[in-house]
Formats: C-alpha cells, structure tokens, sequence
C-alpha cells in the first residue's frame, strides 16, 4: 500500500461525511471511517469511535495504522447543532453547552492530535476540517454552535501556523446550509426551506456532494501552497 493516500473522515456514516467518503474513494484514497453511527458503503475500513473519547480516538487511529501503514488526510467533519437548548447565550444549558464544543471542538482536537505523530514521520500530511459559515458569520441564536465553529477556524490557522514547516497543512472548509440529516428539520419544512434559499443568492441549499468536491480538492494537492485558509462554500450567501 505504500503508493496509496489514506485519508481519516470522522462522522463518515451520513451527510457531507458520507459524500466525502464516497468522492475521495472514487479519487482512489483509501478512507476509513470514525463515527458512533455504523456503516458508510465506500469507506475501506468503517470503526464506531466517539470522538470525543480520548482512549476510543487513539485506538481509531492505531488500527487505521496498522491497516494501511500512513495517514495523508484527516477530515475532521463529525459535528452538531445542539438541541433546542443551544440557543441565545442566557438560555443555552451548561449541558449543551458542554456537549456541542465536546463534539465541534474537543473532537477535531482529540482526532488531529492523534493522527500529527504519524504526519510528522512521514513528512508531509493535512488537516481539513469542516467548520461552517457560522464560524465567520455569527448564525442568531445558535450560541454554542456559532462558538464551536468560530474555534474551529481559529483551530485550523492554529495548526497551519505551527506545522507548516514540518510539511503538514491544516485549512478549513465553511458549508452554508446543506441538505443534511442535521438540517432536515428545517429543510422539510417548505416555509422555511423557501426563507432559507431566500437568503442564498444562488436560490437554493447545497448538496452534501457539492461540500465533499470542496474538501477532494483541497485533499488532492492540487492547492499545494494553501494553508490556514477558511474555504466558504456557501452559494453566496455571506457575499450579499
């Protein structure tokens, strides 16, 4: 396996995950899967990880080494919204709180951590995570989510700043409103989905596909120089 890419996709099992499993596999990166959720029908080796469990993370990771021997990619891309309990500062709960930075930030931290030994060996190596445009734009009454995004970015620059002369990348991709499981509930709502796209000056949600094209072309190299940077792929909606 040694002229095989091997990419780690957390939260692999649905959404932009699951399409940035299928897209990278189609490009011909091995890819394995961590999510709490099983299954994810491209991915060459699927292991059910919390990754917000340090133990469960660093094993994830050892077994993915001595599958394939390397880790040229880490997509951190497991994430939640919160509950309805996430809202405006004053009456998010402390649990809610703690549950959505456990998986936005907490998770990226513990994965990214994990995988760098490996990247620093082999010299080379990048780190693309999924933030959102809520980490540049503060979404209302999404505190917790808006927060864990935000660190996401400032995570990513952190890391591109840091290991960028040990020949490691870190930069960030920053979907606006995808069609995803964790957006169903106002998706399939036809008001809401029409103020949505509303506000999207290409008139409509993106596609989970349209995400994982962002984050393939980021893992292929063909960016080579680019580190650090927050890619936003959002049908306009932050250039309005």
């Amino acid at each position: 396996m040694s002229g095989e890419r091997v990419a780690v996709v957390t939260g692999g099992a649905s959404g932009i995950g699951r399409a940035t499993t299928t897209r990278l596999s189609a490009d011909g990166v091995r890819v394995a899967v961590l999510d709490i959720a099983p299954g994810s029908g491209d991915a060459d080796l699927v292991l059910t990880t919390d990754v917000t469990d340090p133990a469960g993370v660093a094993a994830a990771v050892k077994e993915i080494l001595a599958a394939f021997g390397r880790i040229d990619v880490l997509v951190n891309n497991a994430g939640i919204s919160g509950s309805a309990d996430a809202t405006v500062c004053h009456d998010t709960s402390i649990e809610e709180w703690d549950r959505v930075m456990a998986v936005n930030v907490r998770g990226p931290f513990l994965c990214t951590r994990a995988v760098l030994p490996a990247m620093l060996r082999q010299g080379s190596g990048h780190v693309i995570t999924i933030a959102s445009v809520a980490g540049l734009v503060a979404f209302p009454g999404r505190c917790a989510y808006t927060a864990s995004k935000g660190a996401a970015v400032q995570f990513t620059k952190s890391l591109a700043v840091d290991y960028a002369a040990a020949g490691i990348r870190a930069n960030a991709v920053c979907p606006g409103m995808v069609e995803t499981p964790m957006t169903r509930w106002r998706l399939d709502i036809p008001e809401l989905r029409a103020e949505a796209e509303a506000n999207i000056p290409l008139g409509r949600v993106a596609r989970p596909d349209e995400i994982a094209d962002a984050v393939a072309l980021l893992a292929s190299d063909r960016l080579a120089y680019l580190t650090g940077h927050a890619r936003v792929v959002d049908g306009g909606w932050t250039a309005r």
